[in-house]
């Protein structure tokens, strides 16, 4: 399961938002500025209150890095 942690005015997020679906990966989407409780489990997971935070299951990554999240999905 992935889960992106964003806001609608982030345009890092709407980076990755784009590349994952560029890619076909599925993902849920949670908006932290007006999702209180999902925003502090970000924080929680994450130590971050910066948004893009991606959720690739439990493994956490913090800001649109594409080596990171490419490596974990084992895209190319």
């Amino acid at each position: 399961m992935i889960k992106v942690y964003s806001t609608p005015f982030c345009p890092y997020c709407i980076t990755l938002k784009d590349y994952l679906k560029e890619k076909k990966v599925a993902f849920s989407e949670v908006d932290v500025s007006e999702n209180e409780k999902e925003r502090d489990e970000m924080v929680e997971l994450s130590g971050q209150i910066g948004v893009p935070v991606i959720n690739i299951d439990g493994k956490i990554i913090v800001g649109f890095d594409k080596t990171e999240i490419d490596a974990t999905l084992g895209l190319k």
